[in-house]
């Protein structure tokens, strides 16, 4: 294992990749597009890795996501030296300039999506992606009398349930469409008054320690970079503050990328325990709820800070 490894690492491509999949899962295309290589270059490179247990994949439909870590004991003990070291390849900061440019490609998908079918979202995706009903458990899990922020809030369906629990209700949506949906309903409902923010879950237009409670509502498998999401999340939660998720399972209905727009299609129980706990969060708690024959499984999280 250890001259696998080092032969695997020896290798200034290599170094990169790996250096770029320290910050992200990734494609091949989008490996291709990060590195200006070609596919078979690339691929190439990820097999001596992965082969080396440097790399696992992630296979999602027809896509695989590329990421670091794997079953490989001897660099698992040298990783924490080996990400410090990676800091001064020559190519680093052209890199990170084109990582960003694939997430913002990815963030850039998802809200010229929401943009463009607002109006018809809430119908959209009771057909397309039907789920059971967990919406009296989702709610049950948010504090009374506390400040909440729902992130990704659409067309504002839960706002009115949210306001006759909380003390105080923010909303963060990143497509200004859906937020002019949510503010009619709102209007409707005689809850004008409730705070809209225009906002992107990783950088989200509020200060550090200061809300008591997040809802995740049917939004994560949107995020260009979900576990960045719950790194944000955990800033602007007070000390002792919670988060309430509610997300796909992991399925294989691929046309969910384009009717959708979704990034993720799903995600394993043990993988979002992986980010909370990386993101600093304590006290995981799943439930999975199933709806009836062609629903998908719906994971209902709630964690604390």
């Amino acid at each position: 294992m250890l001259l696998d490894t080092l032969k695997a690492l020896a290798d200034p491509c290599r170094l990169r990749l790996t250096a770029v999949l320290l910050a992200g899962e990734f494609t091949v295309q989008e490996l291709t597009g990060i590195f200006g290589m070609g596919q078979s270059r690339i691929s190439r490179h990820l097999k001596i890795l992965a082969e080396a247990g440097v790399l696992s994949v992630k296979h999602q439909g027809t896509w695989s996501y590329y990421r670091v870590g794997g079953d490989n004991v001897f660099f698992n003990a040298i990783l924490p030296v080996f990400e410090q070291e990676l800091e001064t390849l020559p190519e680093r900061s052209q890199d990170l300039a084109a990582v960003a440019t694939v997430l913002e490609k990815r963030r850039r998908r998802s809200q010229e999506f929401f943009d463009r079918h607002a109006r018809q979202w809430d119908d959209l995706a009771r057909t397309l992606l039907p789920v059971p009903d967990y919406r009296e458990q989702l709610i049950s899990l948010v504090p009374g009398g506390k400040t909440v922020v729902e992130i990704g809030l659409g067309t504002g369906g839960l706002l009115p349930a949210l306001a006759a629990k909380a003390e105080r209700v923010i909303g963060v949506d990143h497509s200004p469409a859906m937020l002019e949906e949510a503010r009619v309903r709102l209007e409707a409902a005689g809850l004008a008054g409730t705070d809209l923010r225009l906002g992107e879950m990783t950088h989200l237009p509020l200060p550090d320690n200061s809300v008591d409670c997040v809802l995740l509502n049917m939004v994560l498998h949107h995020a260009a970079d979900p576990a960045a999401v719950l790194v944000e999340i955990r800033r602007v939660l007070m000390p002792g503050g919670g988060l309430v998720l509610a997300d796909l399972a992991r399925h294989e209905r691929e046309t969910a990328r384009e009717q959708l727009a979704d990034q993720w299609l799903g995600f394993a129980e043990e993988e979002l325990a992986g980010w909370l706990k990386t993101a600093g969060f304590a006290d995981f708690h799943c439930e999975k709820i199933q709806g009836t024959v062609g629903q998908e499984f719906v994971l209902l999280v709630q964690s604390r800070k």
